[in-house]
């Protein structure tokens, strides 16, 4: 049985021909629902297609989605999960605004849930076992939407059962360098319960180190200095501002992988094969409970944990919308959002959802009018599950690994598309910083008509680039939202875009109500984003950047902008870790060469894509240079560089653990060797580790040549 679910309502032809830009077959039908414009070969970015775009976008239409999706909780799941399928299914089926088809693709993955029968529980308890002192088992109902039977109760995800009572000791972030302080100041921290707060390592780690130390139990809490800039009483938290009221509780996933923790780099289809879950790797070793920081400053004693979740199999779907493109509908450009949350979820996620619905409907109008249509296809993701570790998105790419891999040219996600209203915040792969730079130039910014999107963010964030002098920030991907499978798995170039706040005025390491049940639509209305302003904002950038990705003639895919990145790392290699490789005989020569092979290869091909565009290029010249650009990533991977480390297997962005700024590969391998013998094992992996880097940075040089070249 396959995993997909077809569901009525679609016109038969556009459903056919959706789906088939998914499944891999490529006629263009005589007979669509809407009359297509004339198209050629050479179509190329319409200037005044794109100005329309951009003036439809409508800031009271996405305050209204908002309302609407953040409306009642959606755990991954539930009843108003499905709802919510149903409602993007509408919309994208519409017969004035819809795409050319929208289609549910459903997984049975494993998700972890807290009993309703037997709430986890946190209580101080004396000698013989009397309570002292009980945590509370739920937020604060401080505006009548944190009570009721679909508010899940703060919980650890994919923490195990059990009832740990020890002593408490403070364990600062619960990383592997805090116990090990706690253990040289002679604490001894055999069975006892560790409290954390969140920030410095993931929330799995902290869980992973504790039990390296014998920890029995872990509790996290949201410190108010991380969050509220040290604002902590009841009148200066929400609902009177937006900071994290006193109960607030920071649910999560405290999986160490993401995707369906029981069919990696399967998809978690009835078919597939599925490991024991009690043989799976990834899960926390021991109980963990997420707290509020009005508890955590009252835990003096002993303390019982009580953590009673279990793991069910459950159902999550994928809603995927489809507009077919008309010159090369073989090439994919993906535009993605999750749409499950932990409560109400109004930022995270549904302001990111909020977006994806009102660029669809002003795609959709256009393309149902016939005025439109892109070059290549676009393909729509509303991602199920991703709060319990991006399981829908890595279900997507496991299914469709070959063809993604094969014909997708970039992913933009867009998960919380406003933390607060200040700045642009862009993460990506150094390919895509020139097409996000160029549509944030043509845009104004919220509040400030005279300042461009761009003018604002270099204003709030910037470094000082050899090429280009002074220039936004462009962030680095790392595993916390759904782009992490495309760029580690699939090897495909991504984004991440949202606008946020301004870090000079606050040390929040994220929006204050994050996986908190005060994350609803008035916290949005009155305090991130008023006015829904810097929500329009991100959906000008986001419609801007999808429709240069899928009508350019020629992909606005910068590779030169890689010889930077690929520069800063060497550099920082051979500052820092050269002299200590040269004692253990193991020279840089072979990278420095392979570094500058890639930048001569990337010149070369800046060159010739500026040649074809003086000119009338043959089709095929554009496709086998566009092929060229979009295939650089992919040179990147190396399914055997980090086998220690599930789905990631791009050279230049897999975790690195090691403190120099280099290819993280080496970076670990030398941190790791750095008190070895020579000839040790230790240093093999550092030769192994810079042998990849090398072949990585000539497969990406050889890439950009010719293609009749070898």
């Amino acid at each position: 049985m396959q995993g997909v679910k077809v569901l009525a309502g679609v016109v038969g032809a556009a459903a056919l021909l959706g789906l088939g830009i998914i499944l891999g077959h490529f006629a263009i039908p005589k007979g669509a629902d809407s009359p297509a414009p004339s198209i050629s070969a050479s179509q190329d970015l319409d200037l005044g297609i794109l100005e329309t775009i951009m003036e439809q976008l409508d800031a009271s239409r996405i305050r209204e989605n908002l309302r609407e999706l953040s409306r009642e909780p959606h755990l991954s799941s539930t009843p108003r999960d499905e709802e919510l399928v149903q409602l993007l299914l509408q919309r994208w089926r519409d017969a004035e605004s819809g795409l050319d088809s929208a289609e549910t693709f459903e997984y049975e993955v494993l998700l972890s849930l807290p009993s309703q029968e037997q709430p986890n529980s946190v209580t101080v308890v004396d000698p013989t076992g009397n309570i002292l002192f009980s945590c509370r088992r739920s937020e604060e109902n401080v505006t009548g939407e944190q009570e009721g039977p679909d508010v899940v109760p703060p919980y650890a995800a994919y923490a195990p059962p059990g009832t740990p009572q020890g002593l408490l000791v403070y364990a600062n972030q619960g990383s592997e360098e805090d116990f090990e302080e706690l253990q040289n100041r002679g604490i001894g921290l055999e069975g006892t319960i560790a409290l954390t707060r969140y920030g410095g390592v993931g929330r799995g780690a902290k869980a992973v180190n504790a039990a390296k130390h014998g920890v029995a139990g872990v509790l996290v809490y949201t410190d108010p200095s991380d969050i509220n800039d040290g604002q902590s009483s009841p009148s200066q938290t929400f609902p009177y501002s937006w900071g994290l009221p006193p109960s607030g509780v920071e649910r999560g996933s405290y999986l160490e992988y993401f995707g369906d923790p029981l069919t990696p780099y399967l998809p978690a289809n009835p078919s597939s094969f599925r490991l024991d879950p009690d043989n799976a790797s990834g899960f926390p070793p021991i109980p963990a409970q997420p707290i509020g920081f009005e508890d955590a400053k009252v835990l003096l004693c002993q303390v019982n944990v009580s953590v009673h979740n279990r793991l069910e199999l459950r159902n999550s779907s994928n809603v995927l919308g489809i507009i077919r493109g008309a010159v090369e509908p073989d090439r994919y450009v993906l535009y993605g959002n999750h749409r499950d949350s932990w409560v109400h979820g109004a930022v995270d996620p549904s302001s990111g959802t909020a977006v994806l619905l009102e660029v669809t409907r002003a795609l959709g109008t256009l393309l149902k009018k016939g005025t439109w249509r892109p070059r290549r296809s676009v393909i729509f993701g509303s991602w199920g599950a991703e709060e319990f570790g991006l399981i829908g998105s890595t279900e997507f790419t496991e299914e469709f690994f070959s063809k993604l891999q094969e014909r997708t040219v970039a992913y933009i996600n867009v998960d919380i598309s406003v933390f607060a209203n200040v700045s642009l915040r862009a993460q990506g792969t150094p390919p895509i910083q020139s097409v996000v730079f160029t549509a944030a130039k043509q845009i104004p910014a919220p509040g400030r008509s005279s300042l461009s999107i761009y003018d604002n963010w270099i204003q709030y964030s910037n470094r000082s680039s050899p090429v280009y002098g002074l220039v936004p920030s462009l962030g680095t991907l790392g595993a916390g939202s759904d782009y992490a499978p495309f760029i580690h798995f699939l090897g495909i170039s991504s984004m991440d875009l949202a606008y946020t706040y301004d870090r000079s005025k606050t040390s929040a390491r994220i929006y204050p109500t994050y996986h908190t049940a005060f994350d609803t639509f008035g916290y949005v209305d009155n305090f991130v984003d008023p006015g829904f302003s810097s929500h329009q904002a991100v959906s000008r950038v986001v419609g801007n950047v999808l429709l240069r990705l899928s009508d350019s003639l020629f992909l606005p895919l910068n590779v030169s902008d890689y010889s930077e990145t690929l520069r800063s790392f060497l550099q920082a290699a051979q500052q820092d870790l050269g002299a200590l490789l040269e004692q253990h005989s193991i020279s840089l020569g072979p990278l420095v060469a392979a570094v500058d092979k890639f930048e001569g290869a990337a010149a070369a091909l800046d060159e010739r894509i500026s040649e074809l565009q003086k000119g009338t290029p043959d089709p095929l010249q554009v496709r086998m240079l566009n092929d060229q650009l979009m295939l650089l990533e992919r040179s990147f991977l190396n399914s055997r560089a980090f086998p220690e480390e599930r789905y990631y297997s791009h050279v230049l962005w897999a975790p690195r653990t090691g403190s120099v700024a280099t290819f993280p590969g080496l970076a670990n391998a030398c941190s790791a060797a750095m008190n070895t013998a020579p000839g040790s094992a230790a240093w093999a992996e550092v030769q192994r580790q810079l042998s990849i880097v090398v072949a990585a940075v000539e497969a990406a040089a050889a890439t950009l040549r010719p293609v009749a070249d070898l």
